[in-house]
């Protein structure tokens, strides 16, 4: 990444050099001359340039959906009096484009960025620092993004975009179990990882299935929790700590290599995708599988059409040794929203950012008009549908920051489409309350050496932690593989993590 930043830093170094946008916003001309005889008609000249608002030009990631026909966007420009011009990056090779479009100097007011998009642009010196143009023109702004969310969008001191945290910290994933061959074994829902054992035990010695299934992506979750594995990286006595590192790891891996060699673990996990692993669970073949919140509706459609006398519990966040249950979440930032240096309407470009947070009209976005497009149940949002998803499915790409008090709040209309989906989704959530661990790392700004090596380590890791638990590599050559982890880019990882951390504690 740093090769790549520097080489757009030359590219926009020279066309900033000659364009002289050195930063801060657009400098206004020097008011005209104030005589006596022509007050009257500067303010009406001045009034009439106010009226006018330029048109809005905004880079969107893909979608499969044309912007301009979009009612949420016209609905932008009604409610916020400005045209915007859309252009969404290609599915392919966008990261190109976008490098392409900044050092051409392409006037684009507004920009949804990823994160490595992001810090590439803002690094190289193509984003505008935001600070004074939020402090002129971004009150719904500064009162709709918590101050520590911030903290992703700010380097060197400077903000260079909002952020776009999404719907909030949620849980995503718990174990579910057939209830119907627990009462048929006299067996409880378990609620610790020795339980478990026993009650995974007992289904194949007496149903002779798989025990518990899971896809290649679901490592951990539930049973890694109760051995303290919770997000990528942990707070240890204030220093950083990542879960590649941490001595709980091998007691995980421990138990796993304990259900797989046992015959309690599915031998095909390591190459389940996750809908075949839910084609075991709902064909069943398999008695225990990590659901997936989103994937309720249709899975347990499913299960119940192949068996319809099937029952299906929720086992609550299994306990560790010290009798307690945790589990990890993040709260990364989606989105980062930025004001391109080349932007020819700086002022104008934040005005509009500001008006689309403006409560009322924030609300409108998120979930359209009440008695439309949603209705108000015991206080809580649901969809009218079919005009909710007509009207609003693709309305996520359009939002620029969301109202971080509230959208958890609207967004879940979006759940409630299904009265399963909304069940288990809410089931999850106060399975989770008061026991949520954020990722520490969730409000760092993108950092190189944790941007450029995050995904090749995790799958480094997560294929090493794979043959731990089958057993095709010995537990014993742990120490082994973290040398190596260590020397493709994990030290790395960690030192500058840590240096992050120590100036925001």
């Amino acid at each position: 990444m740093r090769k790549k930043s520097t080489m757009l830093a030359i590219l926009l170094g020279m066309s900033l050099a000659i364009s002289g946008c050195g930063g801060g916003t657009t400098p206004k001309a020097d008011p005209k001359p104030n005589t006596a005889n022509t007050p009257t008609d500067d303010k009406k000249e001045d009034d009439n340039k106010e009226a006018v608002k330029p048109a809005i030009r905004m880079i969107m990631q893909y979608g499969v959906f044309d912007p301009s026909k979009e009612f949420t966007s016209k609905l932008i420009s009604e409610k916020t009096g400005y045209e915007v011009q859309y252009e969404m990056l290609p599915a392919e090779n966008a990261d190109e484009k976008l490098n392409l479009l900044v050092a051409n100097k392409e006037d684009f007011d507004v920009m949804k960025l990823n994160s490595a998009q992001f810090y590439s642009l803002a690094t190289a010196g193509a984003l505008e620092p935001i600070d004074e143009l939020l402090e002129a023109h971004g009150n719904n702004i500064n009162r709709a993004i918590k101050p520590a969310s911030w903290g992703s969008a700010t380097i060197d001191g400077k903000k260079y975009a909002i952020p776009e945290v999404g719907s909030g910290v949620a849980v995503g994933e718990e174990l579910v179990v057939r209830q119907d061959w627990l009462d048929e074994l006299g067996l409880s829902v378990p609620t610790n990882p020795d339980e478990l054992y026993t009650v995974l035990k007992t289904i194949k010695e007496k149903k002779n299935i798989i025990p518990l299934t899971g896809s290649k992506d679901s490592i951990y979750g539930d049973i890694a929790t109760t051995f303290g594995i919770l997000t990528d990286w942990k707070d240890v006595d204030g220093k950083l700590v990542h879960r590649a590192e941490q001595p709980e790891m091998k007691e995980f891996i421990a138990y796993m290599n304990k259900l797989y060699t046992e015959g309690l673990l599915d031998t095909e996990m390591p190459i389940n995708t996750a809908q075949k692993a839910i084609e075991k669970f709902t064909s069943g073949k398999a008695a225990v599988y990590k659901l997936a919140w989103w994937n309720a509706g249709s899975t347990i459609a499913a299960l119940e059409k192949n068996t319809p006398n099937a029952k299906v519990s929720i086992i609550p966040y299994l306990k560790g040794k010290d009798g307690k249950a945790v589990v990890g979440a993040n709260a990364n930032t989606s989105w980062f929203i930025a004001i391109p240096k080349a932007s020819k309407h700086k002022d104008e470009a934040m005005k509009f950012l500001d008006a689309k947070l403006e409560p009322e009209t924030f609300k409108e976005l998120a979930i359209g008009q009440e008695g439309v497009h949603h209705e108000v149940k015991d206080g809580k949002y649901y969809p009218i549908l079919p005009k909710f998803n007509e009207d609003l499915g693709n309305g996520s790409g359009f939002l620029t920051g969301v109202d971080e008090e509230m959208y958890p709040t609207y967004w879940q209309a979006r759940v409630r489409k299904d009265p399963v989906l909304q069940m288990y989704f809410e089931t999850f959530q106060k399975n989770a309350e008061g026991i949520i661990v954020v990722d520490p790392m969730s409000p760092a700004p993108p950092i190189e050496a944790v941007s450029k090596n995050t995904l090749k380590l995790r799958t480094l890791l997560d294929d090493n932690v794979l043959k731990f638990i089958t057993g095709s590599e010995p537990l014993s050559s742990y120490d082994k593989f973290l040398e190596q982890w260590r020397a493709e880019g994990g030290a790395d990882m960690v030192k500058a993590a840590n240096e992050w951390y120590q100036t925001v504690k």
